[in-house]
């Protein structure tokens, strides 16, 4: 139902993020991820602690969901003795399967994570299909125009 896509993402890495255990290691796009199906929706919360909320952009194109927003330094004249928080803008991308409904995601933003919830299309549920019969059987009769 949902894709990661990293462009930049060599061969090599996207290799290895299948054979490493992900709560392992540090993500490299500066924008952790979690995706969780609750019901009839997923759950996609990235974590962008220190990103201005007007900074943060998510656009659906096709079914393609896209995420970028953009961390500042707080004191850009400042001379750094540590700097390990990663800065500037960050994007990612998830491939949607056809079986969402692209129009009704929603996002929120709160305590530094980024939650978008994507719902379930209706035509992709479960549903019963009901079943027409006649109350008499009917007779098959053959063609005698044969």
């Amino acid at each position: 139902m949902l894709l990661n896509y990293e462009p930049l993402a060599t061969d090599a890495f996207r290799l290895f993020d299948r054979l490493a255990d992900s709560a392992a290691r540090p993500s490299r796009t500066g924008m952790p991820m979690d995706v969780c199906r609750l019901d009839d929706h997923f759950v996609a919360s990235f974590d962008l602690p220190g990103v201005d909320p007007g900074s943060i952009d998510v656009t659906v194109e096709g079914n393609t969901l896209t995420v970028r927003a953009e961390r500042s330094a707080p004191h850009d004249a400042a001379a750094w003795l540590v700097s390990e928080r990663p800065r500037g803008t960050f994007s990612r991308q998830l491939m949607l399967g056809r079986s969402l409904d692209t129009d009704q995601l929603a996002a929120t933003y709160r305590d530094g994570v980024l939650t978008v919830t994507i719902p379930v299309a209706e035509r992709a549920k479960p549903r019963r299909i009901a079943i027409a019969h006649d109350a008499e059987p009917q007779a098959l009769t053959a063609n005698a125009g044969g």
